[in-house]
């Protein structure tokens, strides 16, 4: 049997929705305080289970909505499962949301180094690395600009250039597969490849079936937070292309 690398075992998350909406947060605190305020439970996944192999490209299909991107929250720790548990093997690079974890008013530099440290890495081994990083995002003569100065795009290629920097055990991609221009594109696709191509764990979440045939091993469909499908990758995808 392969070594296990990711391993979910029956991830449920609800997400608490109040049932009555107050007009406003005075009145949603009164009713909170009266203990009148009513939850309901949204379950963007229910019971999904599998194991990711390690060198394996897991892809991850299904509709807008399904759950995909809660259960990659999931799997990098930034949610909580409200039950079943998660276990990761080896540094986990999340790439979800480029740049969600930086700070607009730091400049690039002080952004490499905190976005790094949130990541796991030392701050002193991302110290030594801004120039390497900021050179490969092609953003050198921005580094000390805050980051709200940068353009979506460049903010995007510092995060990809940080995530990407150190070769993760665990690498997930949600919807990240290129970034930039068309020189930057091709760049940041053959470092992905290079990645994949190198013995780290991928899990990929994408609405290019393509890509998800070309590049999984094994797919996942997932539907309203259920595990519908999982098998070989042309399988998969065969079956999710066909049913929308």
């Amino acid at each position: 049997m392969s070594e296990v690398s990711v391993k979910v075992e029956g991830v449920s998350l609800a997400y608490r929705m109040a049932r009555d909406r107050a007009g406003s947060m005075k009145e949603f605190a009164i009713n909170l305080a009266k203990r009148q305020v009513v939850y309901d439970n949204l379950w963007a996944l229910d019971e999904v289970s599998f194991d990711v192999s390690r060198g394996e490209v897991f892809g991850v299909v299904g509709p807008n909505g399904a759950g995909k991107s809660t259960l990659m929250k999931v799997i990098a720790g930034v949610l909580p499962p409200t039950s079943g548990r998660v276990r990761v093997w080896g540094h986990v690079s999340p790439m979800i949301a480029l740049g969600g974890g930086m700070n607009p008013d730091l400049t690039g530099r002080e952004n490499i180094v905190m976005f790094g440290t949130l990541l796991g890495r030392a701050p002193s081994d991302m110290r030594k690395r801004i120039g390497p990083i900021a050179e490969w995002a092609e953003l050198t003569e921005f580094l000390d600009a805050p980051l709200r100065s940068y353009s979506t795009g460049m903010g995007s290629r510092l995060g990809f250039a940080v995530a990407t920097d150190v070769k993760p055990e665990v690498l997930l991609i949600d919807e990240v597969l290129a970034v930039g221009d068309a020189n930057f594109k091709r760049k940041s696709s053959e470092r992905i490849e290079e990645l994949m191509s190198g013995g780290t764990t991928v899990v990929l979440v994408s609405h290019s079936l393509d890509s998800v045939r070309t590049m999984a091993h094994r797919v996942l469909w997932i539907d309203h937070g259920h595990c519908k499908m999982i098998g070989d990758a042309e399988t998969v995808v065969d079956a999710y292309e066909a049913s929308v």
